[in-house]
Order: structure tokens, then C-alpha cells, then sequence
């Protein structure tokens, strides 16, 4: 959790963001690599591939964040790999995927933090939404934009989370930073062999 702060903007956009990234994470700690690819919705998601969606969104931010501010075109080969980027293929593992996230995350941050949020920036066209030209903004925009787009994945994770074992992903963020069981929380301590046992 961000925890009640008198933090300057910036710094309250990184911790908000990080919260989300953590959750995501999180999702993942006491499964096998076989439970990351379940899919136990209706949808074709899995943690694994909203780890590797993560870090694939990660990684186009911090092009946008380090960059001249322009966003990316859209075409049909862009879309492919957007597309893929939701599931995990049968050469990647979810060791592997936790080790590339936690890598992008550090780098992505810090991208995050250097980022004015008055600077002018320009959003791309949303068609799915009937928006078809570019159009002006302020970093600030698609920074906020940022934890939407987190926080949403991040209740992702928490439904198949507890779609998989029926474990939540707050009370396995909690265990991981080391916060002592109390009248409303009980950590999780994940089994052995899985991610996060050790």
C-alpha cells in the first residue's frame, strides 16, 4: 500500500503506479509455472501473460517517457505484438517473466520519476474510442494514464488469483513486506517449489 504521504506530485505518481506493479507481481507468488498460464475466466488471460503485458507496457512507456514525447504508430505489426504479449509462450517460463519484469520495472521508474508532469506531451489517436487524430496534452495525462492501466491489470491478477486457489493478492502483498498477521490479516506463506518459496 502507498501509505499516507505529503509527497511532492511526481513522487505520489511513482508510488501509485508501483503499487499496482507490485499487485501484479504479487499475483504470481505461490504458484507453479503451470498455474501461470491457468486461464480460469472466460477471457484469455493468465498471471503469466499479464506479467509479460506488464512489462511490455512498461517497456513502450519508458520509449514515450525517455523520448521526444511522441507516441508510437499503431499498425498491424505493432498490434501482433501487442496482442502477444498477453500469454506467455511454451519457451518462456514465469521465473523468466518475473526476472524481465522486475528488471523493466527498476528502469521504467526511474523514467517515470524524471518525468515532468506539466511538460507537453502528444496522445495518439484512439479510434476505439472516436478519437482519430493526435491530440495535445500534458505528461501529467498519460502519467495518471499509467496507473489506470496498472491498477486495471492489477484486478485482473487479483480475480484469477483467487479464481486459481482462492488466495487474495492484498493479503500476499502484505506477506511479502513483511507485515505481521494481526485480527484482520494472516500472511501467506507460499508452498514449496513454487514462486516466491525461496
Amino acid at each position: 500500500m502507498y501509505e499516507p504521504a505529503c509527497d511532492d506530485e511526481i513522487t505520489g505518481l511513482v508510488n501509485y503506479i508501483d503499487q499496482q506493479l507490485t499487485s501484479i507481481r504479487a499475483a504470481a507468488v505461490g504458484l507453479t509455472d503451470e498455474q501461470v498460464r491457468i486461464r480460469p475466466c472466460r477471457s484469455t488471460l493468465s498471471i503469466g501473460g499479464l506479467i509479460k503485458h506488464a512489462t511490455y507496457c512498461m517497456r513502450g512507456a519508458m520509449e514515450r517517457l525517455t523520448g521526444d514525447g511522441a507516441p508510437a504508430t499503431f499498425d498491424a505489426t505493432s498490434f501482433a505484438a501487442y496482442e502477444g504479449s498477453f500469454a506467455l509462450t511454451n519457451d518462456e517460463t514465469a521465473v523468466g517473466a518475473l526476472a524481465e519484469f522486475d528488471a523493466v520495472r527498476v528502469a521504467y521508474l526511474d523514467a517515470v520519476a524524471g518525468k515532468d508532469p506539466a511538460s507537453p506531451s502528444t496522445e495518439p489517436p484512439a479510434p476505439w474510442h472516436g478519437i482519430y487524430d493526435a491530440r495535445p496534452a500534458l505528461a501529467r495525462y498519460y502519467l495518471v494514464h499509467q496507473i489506470e492501466e496498472f491498477a486495471r491489470h492489477a484486478g485482473h491478477a487479483d480475480i484469477i488469483r483467487e479464481q486459481i486457489d482462492g488466495v487474495a493478492v492484498p493479503q500476499i502483498v502484505l506477506s511479502e513486506s513483511g507485515a505481521p498477521a494481526n485480527d484482520f490479516f494472516h500472511p501467506f506463506v507460499p508452498s514449496p517449489g513454487t514462486l516466491g518459496s525461496g
